[in-house]
């Protein structure tokens, strides 16, 4: 068997018998590695022409080094030592990853934060919260970049000794992660003599499922943890009704310009943690390019730091490079050997055209699917009703600008068309109908002017909610079973066979088209006299 087996690996029969006779003729291995062990690799088999070393790998499951290898290896160690011996080569200077500008400059304190007062103010919940050293579990709702986690950090760095902060997200941890928080607070609580709690904020709350918000109602209860939540979407939809129970939701505002203005300001002043720290420059902003940064930002700090810092190394690009440090001079400065005086005369002037680059378009503060979405699209429909076409108009171009389908738009106008206008013009509906086909021919951009037509036309039409005031109160007539709902009067029945004839279906009915003056009863006769439908001509005024 191992004799056939080097004979297949194209050995001379001589040599697989003397290779078997030393290794004592039980393994095909050994022959084999005595053979390669005592064969010049430059000399092949007589039966193997080819010079290259068979492959061993399909016989056996351990892998066999060749002899070659060793002199690679050789090589390759003399190599080593050739590079290692060279002199080291001149090393190239890379930027460390910074934090994010919008990062650094977060409010430490309650009193650095800015806009909103409502919250924080001495006679507020927070407020006195803090004063008395005796936190409540809060949800804090509201826009991005308006100091939700800002606010949740402050606080506790206002209480730091009696408080410690762990920070999870709700987009990355799970039920576990939370348990796992409890136990250590617990931990904590008990090892301190129940005077040091724990805080636990979660970002973006809302992102948690219902059976893991469900994981928080027992250890907000027993006092475990003190939780804040932050949330941009509404908590009456996203959030359940038990975690909303045991915390108080309080309300942040979108920042206004001049909040934003004081923000952008204290990070140029900033040494430490401002723009400054982002482009190794000193660094001017003008004020134009902070008017626009902060009032192109919808309320929105974030968006606004970001543009800065982008906008500022901009501008410090611009910079020309012999003023700028050498990596040579850095070294040098660094073992003080070189005065920076120099250098700290570079500055990076920020202007309007850098603001505008770094924004490229506005921010828009408008979500297809939450909280923002109803609210404009129920203001372009009071806008309507209220006969105030130019309001109108400005929210279908929210809407538009926000990235809103076109034809969401015109099904909402289709609505609108029998809601508000109704019978004062019956054309209305027409026009709403021809505005969903049109949108959906052509689509956005250009359906937008067919949307601005449909959405004038029914701002200045004449209103009647005739029609919906009849069919709400027909429906919840039906709902309440006024009546009891009875059956069709006989006379309204078809009569299409003899037994349903005879059976009284359609006896005493009265064709209207040959006797139009002819009195009959429509409803049944529970509901004779009932008024669903209150229209007359002088019912087309705007209402």
């Amino acid at each position: 068997m191992e004799m056939e087996q080097l004979l297949s690996m194209g050995f001379p029969n001589e040599l697989a018998a003397e290779a078997l006779a030393a290794t004592g003729g039980k393994s095909t291995l050994k022959a084999t590695e005595w053979i390669l062990s005592r064969r010049p690799s430059a000399d092949p088999p007589p039966n193997n022409p080819s010079p290259s070393q068979p492959k061993l790998d399909r016989f056996f499951a351990k892998p066999i080094i060749p002899a070659t290898a060793t002199a690679t290896a050789t090589a390759t160690a003399s190599t080593t030592q050739l590079v290692e011996s060279a002199p080291p080569a001149k090393r190239v200077k890379t930027c460390a990853p910074q934090v994010p500008l919008s990062e650094r400059m977060r409010p430490r304190t309650l009193h650095e934060v800015v806009g909103q007062d409502h919250l924080l103010s001495p006679t507020s919940v927070l407020g006195c919260a803090v004063d008395t050293n005796r936190l409540p579990s809060v949800i804090l709702w509201g826009p991005p970049g308006t100091g939700k986690t800002s606010i949740a950090k402050a606080i506790v760095g206002s209480v730091v000794s009696s408080y410690r902060l762990v920070c999870l997200s709700a987009v990355t941890c799970g039920v576990k992660d939370v348990r796992e928080v409890v136990e250590e607070a617990r931990r904590v609580k008990v090892k301190n003599n129940w005077n040091k709690r724990t805080v636990l904020f979660v970002d973006e709350v809302h992102r948690f499922n219902k059976s893991q918000q469900d994981s928080f109602l027992p250890v907000i209860e027993d006092g475990s943890i003190v939780f804040i939540g932050a949330t941009t979407e509404n908590p009456s939809f996203h959030l359940i009704t038990p975690l909303l129970s045991r915390c108080r939701v309080l309300t942040l505002n979108a920042l206004k310009p001049g909040h934003v203005e004081t923000l952008l300001r204290r990070a140029v002043e900033d040494i430490d943690r401002g723009v400054r720290k982002s482009v190794e420059v000193r660094v001017e902003v003008k004020d134009d390019a902070i008017e626009f940064l902060s009032s192109n930002c919808d309320g929105d700090a974030r968006v606004a730091l970001n543009g800065l810092e982008i906008s500022a190394t901009r501008a410090a690009a611009r910079v020309s490079v012999k003023q700028l440090k050498t990596a040579e001079e850095e070294v040098e400065e660094q073992m003080n050997l070189v005065s920076s005086e120099e250098n700290r005369s570079v500055m990076a002037i920020v202007t309007l055209d850098d603001a505008k680059e770094a924004f490229q378009c506005k921010h828009l503060a408008y979500d297809r699917a939450g909280e923002e979405h109803y609210n404009v699209i129920s203001a372009l429909h009071k806008s309507m009703r209220g006969n105030d076409a130019n309001a109108a108009i400005y929210w279908l171009a929210r809407m538009l600008e926000g990235g809103e389908q076109p034809l969401y738009i015109a099904r909402r106008l289709i609505r609108f068309a029998s809601e508000d206008v109704g019978l004062a013009d019956p054309l209305a509906l027409n026009q709403a109908v021809s505005c969903y086909q049109a949108c959906h021919f052509l689509g956005m951009p250009e359906c937008n002017v067919i949307l601005a037509q449909c959405v004038a036309y029914l701002a200045l039409a004449p209103k009647s909610i005739s029609v919906y005031r009849a069919i709400e109160t027909a429906q919840k007539v039906v709902r309440e079973s006024v009546g009891q709902n009875e059956g069709v009067p006989l006379h309204l029945r078809n009569a299409p066979t003899k037994l349903m004839k005879e059976l009284g279906y359609g006896k005493g009915y009265i064709y209207t088209p040959d006797n139009p003056s002819a009195t009959q009863s429509f409803l049944p006769p529970s509901l004779q006299g009932y008024k669903f439908l209150d229209w007359t001509n002088s019912n087309s005024t705007d209402k």
